[in-house]
């Protein structure tokens, strides 16, 4: 039998025995520390998500970056570019130190500006698109899961129609018949907003039924029980409760909602319908790019790299995230 443990003068309690022998107690560790030690083992994800960081200070400094490596992104320079046929006169499109990316046919614009800029108009819709669908999504969701019945068939059968609706057309319908003054906004600015709420409001039942599948399910568990039981009201249980439990699948849901909204913009901006110009737009860039691309295909190259190399750091930064957050999904 060992010795009972005695105590010091005047204390009250003995310490643990690791303590004693002078090992390192085990720090506790949030769930977010985990997320993030899981998030760095994955060295594709993370890659991907510096790249975003990468574009977004691209965005943010794009005048600054411009007036270092480039030019006006709507200046001329039409004596780089051939009189008969319309092309640059340098080979690859006029690739040069001063013309990083080379020049437009015709006109002798500098893609490396205009694609500089063109990722405001791009992360600018994509993020605020995504931003307004996950607060509408994430309310109707949460209201439709926790009360269900009567409410969550209207809100459910809601989301059945948005999802049935064909976005795409009434999206060309609309920017297309969009006034030149309306709402205080006019010109690009006015577009810019038509285009973000059409996206950022017929893409909301996506993410509301993720937030509804998951508050079905948490309204159930233990913790919420006992928040009923010590009498919380309805809308501290949905705030303090249910929300923080649900910031995982929004937070991955974004990520991976973003992309989506970056091709939506640009398909409609390469049809016609989207900012117009001259204001710099990848998909607008790809347009004016398809009638060139059998002689001059360096112009078509770079604003479809642009987007295939932003589309693919949001994938693999969103899929990073949702196996950092949960991976039991994996």
């Amino acid at each position: 039998m060992s010795t009972p443990l005695e105590l010091e003068p005047g204390s009250t309690s003995a310490e643990p025995e690791s303590v004693l022998r002078g090992e390192k107690q085990i720090e506790g560790r949030s769930l977010g520390q985990i997320a993030w030690m899981r998030l760095k083992r994955d060295k594709v994800a993370l890659g991907g998500g510096f790249f975003v960081l990468f574009l977004i200070l691209m965005a943010l400094c794009a005048p600054l970056i411009v007036g270092l490596l480039g030019h006006p992104p709507d200046e001329f320079h039409q004596e780089l570019v051939d009189a008969n046929l319309q092309i640059p006169t340098a080979p690859f499109g006029g690739m040069s130190w001063d013309f990083l990316f080379g020049v437009e046919p015709v006109n002798g614009r500098d893609i490396f500006s205009r694609i500089i800029y063109g990722s405001q108009i791009s992360l600018l819709i994509a993020f605020l698109a995504t931003l307004l669908s996950v607060v509408i999504g994430t309310i109707l969701g949460v209201v439709a899961g926790y009360f269900g019945g009567l409410v969550d068939t209207i809100i459910s059968r809601s989301m059945d129609i948005f999802l049935a609706f064909p976005l795409l057309v009434f999206a060309i319908a609309l920017v297309g018949v969009v006034p030149d003054e309306a709402f205080g906004l006019k010109g690009d600015s006015l577009r810019i907003a038509v285009i973000i709420f059409i996206i950022g409001f017929f893409n909301w039942p996506y993410i509301g039924r993720i937030i509804r599948g998951q508050t079905l399910s948490l309204r159930e568990r233990e913790f919420v029980d006992a928040a009923r039981s010590l009498g919380a009201r309805t809308p501290y249980i949905l705030l303090k409760e249910l929300l923080p439990n649900l910031i995982a699948p929004i937070l991955v849901y974004a990520t991976l909602l973003i992309p989506t909204n970056i091709l939506f913009e640009a398909g409609l901006s390469f049809l016609g319908v989207g900012v117009q110009a001259p204001r710099a737009t990848w998909g607008g860039m790809l347009s004016d790019a398809a009638q060139w691309y059998q002689i001059d295909p360096w112009f078509m190259v770079w604003p479809g790299l642009a987007i295939f190399v932003t589309v693919l750091a949001f994938n693999l930064f969103g899929d990073g995230l949702r196996d950092a957050l949960d991976p039991r999904s994996r």
